[in-house]
């Protein structure tokens, strides 16, 4: 069975004054239906820009996609006319943006925001769109949701402007959501409380769901694929459980070290990811982590590995020592 989305080759570019910024450069991947896929990785590494491309959401001047294909339910997304891709948005895709205090309209009620997506996409009356509001609300586990309808983006907690961006996300009832940084803003409870939200009703739905985060824990148990992204490319690509236990790129292992884990000391001391994010505009020819990483090779300064296959089945690493690293690391 074909998979849901299918991202092939996909390039997306930035023309700014201090040069040319290739934000998405070469990304492969695909989500199959009702599974949940994890795109994780710094801030400036691509992650958004990929997930606004799959919408066509990227603003010309200055960005612009020149290359590859996006096929969703066997239509490639990038050959569809504006009118087209609008009725994709919303109706077949969701989008969880970033921010609720700044993606929901400050000056429309809560009821509003989420009718007015039925009533462009369904069709639907009034009334209809009100007892689907309130429904959806229920779902989301939002309580006396009637009076809720009613109120302002500013009346409400952030762990609850979350709850309503899922709930417009869910209006149309579509058959992928993208959720970027969906618990960047919100506390450690309230994250736990959304992410297990997210899980039961894609579980309930059979929503696929893609989750952009920086935080490699913060998917731990809820994607079953993990997508590592490094300077617009993808460098670690495999299921949850392979990409965990056994990574196979040495930006992974960093950001695997920097998050606290039950299983360590009290006392450890995390261990940061040396170095800052590259500069854009002035990548070589070279692999993009060389500067930062403890297993860099000269060959590292030549040119930019592929993502090809390491360890287990659908395991890929773009690594020159990706068979090497689990010794590696053992003796760093």
């Amino acid at each position: 069975m074909p998979p849901l989305l299918e991202v092939r080759g996909l390039h997306t570019e930035f023309r700014t004054g201090a040069g040319l910024v290739r934000a998405v450069d070469g990304v492969s991947y695909t989500v199959d239906s009702g599974e949940t896929v994890a795109i994780v990785g710094e801030s400036g590494s691509g992650k958004s820009v990929g997930a606004m491309s799959i919408l066509r959401l990227i603003p010309d001047p200055p960005g612009r996609i020149t290359q590859g294909q996006i096929l969703f339910a066997g239509r490639d997304l990038l050959s569809l006319s504006v009118e087209e891709m609008r009725e994709v948005r919303g109706s077949e895709i969701g989008m969880i943006f970033q921010e609720p205090m700044t993606s929901l309209n400050p000056v429309l009620t809560i009821g509003r925001q989420i009718t007015e997506t039925l009533q462009h996409h369904r069709g639907a009356d009034r009334a209809t769109a009100d007892r689907r509001a309130v429904e959806l609300l229920t779902l989301v586990g939002i309580a006396d949701p009637e009076r809720r309808l009613r109120q302002y983006p500013h009346q409400l907690s952030g762990g609850m402007r979350q709850r309503i961006m899922i709930a417009i996300a869910l209006t149309c009832e579509p058959r992928l959501i993208i959720a970027d940084e969906p618990t960047t803003a919100l506390d450690v409870t309230i994250q736990a409380q959304i992410l297990e939200l997210m899980a039961e009703l894609t579980r309930r739905l059979n929503v696929a769901l893609i989750i952009i985060t920086h935080n490699l824990g913060v998917v731990a148990r809820y994607a079953r694929r993990v997508n590592v992204m490094y300077a617009g490319r993808l460098v670690e690509s495999g299921p949850a459980t392979e990409v965990y236990h056994d990574p196979r790129h040495p930006y992974t292992m960093a950001l695997l070290r920097s998050v606290p884990r039950l299983d360590r000391p009290r006392q450890a001391r995390l261990d940061p990811v040396d170095g800052q994010p590259p500069d854009l505009t002035r990548l070589d020819g070279g692999c993009a982590f060389r500067p930062r990483c403890r297993f860099a090779l000269p060959a590292c300064g030549a040119s930019r590995p592929s993502l090809e296959p390491s360890g287990a089945v659908d395991h890929l690493s773009a690594c020159f020592r990706r068979d090497e690293l689990p010794a590696a690391q053992v003796a760093a």
